[in-house]
C-alpha cells in the first residue's frame, strides 16, 4: 500500500453556485494564514538551530512554520527547484541529496546544528550520505518514513514492533511497478538513519498526510466532490475505519520531538480516536455547506471496485483481506510523546478553504479522485 501520489485528472471543472464562488474565494484569500498556521503553543525554553533537509514541498513547510512559531533558527537544504518564494529570510543552501549529481552535499560540508529534519529521503544511499556527513555536527536526527514501511497490514491495532518490509536487492533506486519498492526503500533509509546516529535518532512513521498545500489532494478531493452535491461514490461501508494526520499537528508534533530530544520509532497517525469513512464524509458535507445539501453517499463495496480497473479512490483503502489493519495502525506511543490532533471537521474545512484560494484552472483539475464522468459510470454499474 502506497502512500506516494497518484496523479489523476478529477475532471472537469467544480459547478458553483456564483455566491459561493465569488464568496468562498474571497474569503479564502482573508484566511489563507490562519489556515496554514498552526496552533498557538507557548515557547521552549532553549532556542535551537535546525537543519530540514528539503523544506518546501508539503511537510517542509508545516515544519518551518511551527519551528518558527517557537523562535528556533533554520536553515534549508533543498535543490532550490520548489516553491523558492517561500521563507525568504530563511538562509538555505543549495545543493542535492545524491552526492554523485551536481554539487551533491558540499553545501553540508560545514555548519553545526542541534536537529535535522529528514523529509526528503527515499533512497538508503542518498539518506546514508547526508546522515554520515552529518553525523559529529547535528545532535539529534529525526527521519520522516512511512506506515507503507511495514511488511504487511492485515493485523489490526498493529504497533511499532511489527517488523518491516524488506527487498531483494536493497541497491535498488526505483520504486517500482506500483511504488512496490516504496516501503521497503523506507525502511532501509530507517536503518540508515539509526546507523548513523545510534540512541540520537527518532523514526517518524505517518499514514496518510493531509491538510492546506498538499499537492497530491488525495484528501481534498472529498471536500472539493462535496461541493458538487448529489449522489456521491463512497467506497466500502461508513463504519470503515480511516487514519489521516493533518500536516500542521505532524510539523508541530516533530518540532517538539526536537525540542524534548525524543528518540525512537512513532507511529505518527491520527486522529486520537479511531474515524471512519462514513465520519469523513459527513465532515465533507459540513464544510461544504451550502452546496452538499443534495450530496447522498452511495457505499460500494471493496468487492464491486477491485473488479473496476484503473480505479483508485484516494485516501481510502479496503477494510478487508491484506490491507484491513493499514488504517487502525497503534498511535498510542506518539500520542504518550505529545502528539496532538485538530479536529477532521477543521482539517476538512481549512483545506476546502485554502483550494478555494486557488488558481481557477488548478482548482478545476485534481490530482486524484474521480471525474465526474467516471464516478457516474461506476454507480451505473454497480447498481446494474
Amino acid at each position: 500500500m502506497s502512500q506516494l501520489p497518484t496523479f489523476q485528472n478529477a475532471g472537469r471543472p467544480l459547478d458553483r453556485r456564483t455566491l459561493l464562488q465569488a464568496g468562498a474565494a474571497a474569503s479564502a484569500a482573508v484566511m489563507l494564514p490562519a489556515v496554514l498556521r498552526g496552533q498557538d503553543s507557548p515557547p521552549p525554553g532553549k532556542k535551537l538551530s535546525i537543519l530540514i533537509l528539503g523544506g518546501t514541498g508539503f511537510l517542509g513547510p508545516a515544519i518551518v512554520r511551527a519551528a518558527q512559531a517557537r523562535g528556533h533558527s533554520l536553515t534549508l537544504f533543498n535543490r532550490g527547484k520548489t516553491r523558492t518564494e517561500l521563507f525568504p529570510d530563511v538562509p538555505r543552501l543549495v545543493g542535492d541529496r545524491d552526492p554523485d549529481k551536481a554539487e551533491g552535499l558540499k553545501a553540508l560540508a560545514e555548519g553545526k546544528w542541534d536537529v535535522c529534519f529528514d523529509d526528503c529521503g527515499y533512497y538508503p544511499r542518498m539518506v546514508s550520505a547526508s546522515a554520515e556527513l552529518l553525523k559529529e555536527r547535528v545532535g539529534h536526527y529525526v527521519y520522516v518514513s512511512s506506515i507503507s514501511a511495514y511488511a504487511k497490514n492485515e493485523k489490526e491495532g498493529a504497533d511499532e514492533s511489527e517488523p518491516v518490509a524488506t527487498m531483494e536487492d536493497p541497491t535498488v533506486e526505483s520504486m517500482g511497478e506500483g511504488y512496490a519498492n516504496y516501503g521497503p526503500l523506507k525502511a532501509l533509509c530507517e536503518q540508515a538513519s539509526e546507523h548513523a546516529f545510534p540512541g540520537r535518532c527518532a523514526v517518524i512513521r505517518p499514514g496518510y498526510i493531509v491538510g492546506p498545500e498538499d499537492p497530491t489532494d488525495r484528501y481534498t478531493y472529498w471536500p472539493v466532490r462535496a461541493t458538487r452535491g448529489g449522489e456521491m461514490l463512497a467506497p466500502g461501508a461508513a463504519s470503515d475505519p480511516i487514519q489521516v494526520i493533518d500536516v500542521r499537528d505532524l510539523g508541530e508534533w516533530m518540532v517538539r520531538v526536537a525540542e524534548q530530544k525524543t528518540v525512537g520509532v512513532f507511529n505518527a497517525c491520527g486522529p486520537a480516536k479511531k474515524l471512519s469513512m462514513g465520519e469523513v464524509i459527513e465532515a465533507c458535507r459540513a464544510a461544504a455547506a451550502p452546496e452538499s445539501a443534495s450530496l447522498k453517499p452511495v457505499w460500494v463495496d471493496h468487492e464491486f471496485l477491485a473488479k473496476q480497473p484503473g480505479v483508485d479512490l484516494p485516501i481510502w483503502a479496503p477494510y478487508a483481506g491484506e490491507s484491513r489493519g493499514f488504517h487502525t495502525w497503534s498511535n498510542a506511543r506518539a500520542v504518550k510523546a505529545g502528539l496532538t490532533f485538530r479536529s477532521i471537521a477543521v482539517t476538512t474545512k481549512d483545506t476546502l478553504t485554502w483550494h478555494l484560494s486557488r488558481p481557477a484552472e488548478r482548482q478545476a483539475k485534481l490530482r486524484a479522485g474521480l471525474s465526474a464522468e467516471k464516478e457516474a459510470e461506476l454507480l451505473k454499474l454497480f447498481r446494474a
